[in-house]
């Protein structure tokens, strides 16, 4: 595997991908109920300090630093979080908007291109916060309980990603060589 660790600006990045995994993990265990007596709701501090503020912050420093892609990320990432933290009591079309909004701006981060983790990362926070706009319109708990392990995922690959800046880890998945394994016939 190659170890690919130059993605980004460095300590920003790995501030910025800690920030974004603890946050998705604790909206998405929050949204699965896997845990007893942890809801959605005891995310909203995590989601406002850690995955609002120190986001936000994060990406104007990535911005300060040249990294324009981290940079507009996390300041979006950010300032949607610190959003969805201290907006409570929204109804469900309210909130299934919210969402799908949100969604959007994963899925514009998805198609940005960059590096494959964040790529993931990214794509899988798109398909939770759809899963759950989807479900806040239809007012269906099993759609948002499937986004919430989505939000989980997401929030793995982002605490990888994070973790294997610094520690030196593969960012990057092995390629097969054109032609390589294929074999012509007749």
């Amino acid at each position: 595997m190659d170890k690919d660790v130059s993605a980004g600006s460095g300590i920003t990045t790995v501030a910025g991908r800690l920030a974004l995994g603890i946050t998705l993990l604790a909206f998405g265990l929050g949204h699965t109920a896997v845990i007893d007596g942890v809801s959605a709701a005891d995310a909203a501090s995590i989601a406002q300090y850690v995955g609002g503020i120190a986001l936000f912050v994060a990406g104007l420093l990535a911005l300060r630093e040249g990294d324009a892609a981290g940079g507009t990320a996390f300041s979006v990432l950010g300032a949607l979080w610190f959003t969805w933290a201290v907006s409570d009591g929204a109804s469900g079309n309210g909130a299934g908007l919210f969402l799908l909004l949100f969604a959007l701006v994963a899925l514009s981060l998805t198609l940005a291109g960059g590096e494959q983790l964040g790529q993931v990362m990214y794509g899988l926070f798109f398909v939770a916060l759809l899963l759950m706009a989807v479900a806040e319109f239809a007012g269906n708990g099993g759609l948002t309980k499937a986004g919430g392990w989505f939000a989980v995922a997401a929030g793995a690959v982002a605490w990888y990603a994070a973790t294997a800046m610094p520690a030196h880890w593969p960012t990057v998945l092995p390629r097969r060589a054109a032609g390589r394994g294929v074999t012509a016939t007749g």
